[in-house]
């Protein structure tokens, strides 16, 4: 049996895993764990053979070798942010005002004493070198494989990525993205701004971390668990994080910890939970 299939069962809700971690389930004192380094990462993209761009901002906790990580807005963290929570235990940025602190905080915490790897439940999944553009590609097609739908049916993509879309489209899947940001695809089809009304009208959901920085995690998980739709996440916000939700809403996660795929050329790994092998 393995580290995360012995933790049973699988929370209820963000809120009950935070109370399980400040109650010791998982065998750490989060007051005991300080945060030794915080940081935030900024990046700004536009792949060669692309149209378009965008950019990232993620902060980052560090606990003893552990990094967790929580995407934001670019410009959605306050001055000071990081410093903050430099020095500062687990448990108490657990309760800090701020989403993105507790999401980053709760990741590294998780990170720490349940690290990606078989023990875990996980698998890892090698990404090769490459440019930019590239390893997007091999990503998203690792991420996309973790549906287990056939040619035809429909998954909204919530955070969008085009490598992904391109990945749906080369599977034979319809797609309707949807973003907070808006805008267009690389293939001009229009980004929709509101999940909500589009959840009725998909077979599966495909979704980004960021929806647990934001806080609408919970009603892609909820829907999910109701209507026994496919939820799959991928993760660099809260890679340790959202694989303990498999078995309650969450079909897949592709965990990507930091440093993420777009920092440099050489190979890398994500982390493969649930979905097909």
């Amino acid at each position: 049996m393995t580290a995360h299939t012995a933790i049973a069962p699988a929370p209820g809700s963000c809120e009950d895993l935070v109370s399980r971690v400040l109650a010791g389930a998982f065998g750490h004192n989060p007051r005991t764990l300080r945060v030794s380094t915080a940081f935030t990462t900024r990046q700004s993209v536009s792949h060669t053979g692309r149209t378009g761009g965008y950019r990232n901002e993620v902060l980052s906790l560090r606990i003893a070798a552990a990094v967790g990580s929580c995407a934001v807005e670019p410009g959605g963290l306050p001055d000071g942010a990081a410093d903050d929570c430099v020095g500062t235990d687990a448990a108490t940025l657990l309760a800090h005002p701020l989403r993105p602190v507790r999401i980053a905080a709760l990741d590294a915490f998780l990170m720490h004493v349940l690290p990606h790897g078989p023990a875990s439940g996980a698998r890892p999944q090698p990404l090769p070198a490459g440019t930019s553009l590239e390893k997007s590609r091999a990503r998203a097609r690792a991420v996309v494989g973790l549906l287990d739908l056939p040619p035809g049916r429909t998954v909204l993509v919530v955070g969008v990525v085009n490598s992904l879309l391109e990945a749906l489209r080369e599977r034979g899947l319809r797609y309707v993205p949807c973003d907070l940001k808006g805008g267009t695809t690389e293939w001009g089809e229009p980004v929709r701004e509101n999940a909500s009304d589009l959840l009725t009208r998909c077979d599966a959901v495909l979704a980004s971390g960021m929806t647990l920085g934001n806080g609408s995690f919970e009603q892609f998980r909820t829907h999910a668990l109701r209507y026994g739709k496919p939820l799959v996440m991928f993760a660099q916000t809260g890679s340790a994080v959202l694989p303990r939700f498999i078995g309650s809403g969450v079909t897949a996660v592709s965990a990507e910890p930091y440093p993420f795929f777009w920092l440099d050329g050489g190979p890398g790994t994500i982390h493969q939970y649930g979905g097909t092998r």
